[in-house]
C-alpha cells in the first residue's frame, strides 16, 4: 500500500499572532485534522504524522523557569518530551474526531519518539537555535553565566541558543513501522525528536539540543519506507525572489535546482531553506516525490495538483477529483 509521511508546521497549531491558548489550539487543530482525513481517505493511503513544537517547548521552558523556585527545572529535552505528548494528544484527539464526522473509527497512536545524533556533530560547538523566553541582556548574561548557558541577541532582545544537530535515526523505529503496517495512523518523532546519544554500552542519553523537524521527517520517512514525502505549512508553495516584485512561485524542482539553490542561500536556513533540504535528500535518495505547500491543500499536493514538488514518481493513487467533487460523492 501506498505510504504518506506529513509534516505539519507550527501554523497547524498556533497562527502568526496568536496566543496559543489550549483552546486555540484546538481551534487549529481542527482544520489540520480535516485535512489529513481528506488526503488519507481520498487516495487510501497509509499515513504517518509528524509536527514541530517551537512554541510548545517555549511555553514549557517559560512555565519551568517560573517555577523553579519550587520545583526544579527540567532539562530541555524531558520539555521536548512533554510537548510531544501534549501535542500528540492534541491531534489525537482532533483527528477521531474529524475521522468520526465521515463515520470512520481509526486507531491513531502517539509514540514519543527518541532520535540518534552523533555527540561530535559540529552544531554542538555551534549552538544557533534559540530556544525558551527573551531577556534583556544583563539577565540573560547572568543565566548564562549560572547555568552554562550559550546565549545571543535575538532582535532588541537576548535568548539562549543551543545545537542543531543532524538527526540519524529514530530509535523506535520498528515499533512506528509495525503500528504503521499494522493499520494504525502513527504520530510520531514531534518537534524533530527528543535528542540522544548512544552511548558505548547501548544506553541513550539526552541532549540539550534541538533537531530540525523536516530534516528529523526524512528520518521519520525513511524508518516507515514511505513513499512520499508532504511538508504543510502557511504558503502555497516554494518562491524564487520571495518578497521582491518579482516574487515567482516554483511549481516543480529539481534535487540539483535545490540543491544548488541552497548552496547560493536562496532560501533563508531559518525557515524555506530546512524544508528545501529535506525534500532533495528524501528524493535523492529514492523516495519517488517530495511536495512543499499549503497544509489546506495536503490532497492536492500528493496528486500535484499545488505546491511545489520535487521528484517525478508517482503513488498510482485513484484519479483526483476537486475538493466540491469529493465532497458532492460522499
Amino acid at each position: 500500500m501506498t505510504r504518506i509521511a506529513v509534516a505539519l508546521g507550527g501554523n497547524a497549531l498556533i497562527q502568526r499572532g496568536q496566543a496559543g491558548s489550549t483552546e486555540v489550539q484546538r481551534a487549529n487543530l481542527e482544520t489540520a485534522a480535516r485535512a489529513i482525513v481528506e488526503l488519507a481517505e481520498r487516495s487510501g493511503a497509509e499515513i504517518v504524522l509528524t509536527h514541530g513544537n517551537g512554541p510548545q517547548v517555549g511555553f514549557l521552558a517559560i512555565a519551568a523557569e517560573m517555577a523553579s523556585d519550587v520545583v526544579p527545572e527540567p532539562p530541555l529535552d524531558v520539555l521536548g518530551a512533554e510537548s510531544q505528548g501534549q501535542i500528540g494528544y492534541l491531534m489525537s484527539q482532533a483527528l477521531h474526531a474529524a475521522f468520526l464526522e465521515r463515520g470512520i473509527t481509526r486507531e491513531i497512536a502517539v509514540v514519543v519518539s527518541q532520535v540518534v545524533v552523533r555527540t561530535n556533530d559540529p552544531a554542538f560547538a555551534h549552538p544557533t537555535k534559540p530556544v525558551g523566553p527573551v531577556y534583556d541582556e544583563a539577565t540573560a548574561r547572568a543565566h548564562a553565566a549560572e547555568r552554562g548557558w550559550t546565549i545571543a541577541p535575538d532582535g532588541t532582545h537576548w535568548r539562549r541558543v543551543v545545537p542543531s544537530p543532524l538527526p540519524l535515526r529514530l530509535v523506535e523505529a520498528s515499533s512506528v513501522r509495525s503500528l504503521v503496517e499494522a493499520g494504525v495512523l502513527v504520530i510520531a518523532s514531534g518537534g524533530g525528536g527528543i535528542p540522544v546519544a548512544e552511548l558505548a554500552d547501548g544506553r541513550h542519553e539526552g541532549r540539550e539540543a534541538v533537531i530540525d523537524k523536516d530534516l528529523a521527517a526524512v528520518v521519520l520517512a525513511r524508518a516507515v519506507g514511505a513513499d512520499a514525502l508532504l511538508l504543510l505549512t502557511d504558503v502555497d508553495a516554494v518562491y524564487r525572489g520571495w518578497g521582491t516584485p518579482e516574487s515567482e512561485a516554483i511549481r516543480r524542482m529539481s534535487v540539483q535546482e535545490a540543491l544548488e539553490g541552497l548552496a547560493a542561500k536562496a532560501w533563508p536556513s531559518g525557515s524555506m531553506g530546512p524544508k528545501i533540504r529535506a525534500c532533495a535528500e528524501f528524493v535523492r535518495d529514492g523516495g519517488r516525490f517530495a511536495a512543499i505547500g499549503r497544509l489546506e491543500d495536503a490532497a492536492a499536493l500528493a496528486w500535484g495538483r499545488a505546491g511545489t514538488r520535487f521528484g517525478s514518481g508517482r503513488l498510482g493513487l485513484p484519479p483526483f477529483t476537486s475538493a466540491a467533487e469529493a465532497g458532492a460523492a460522499r
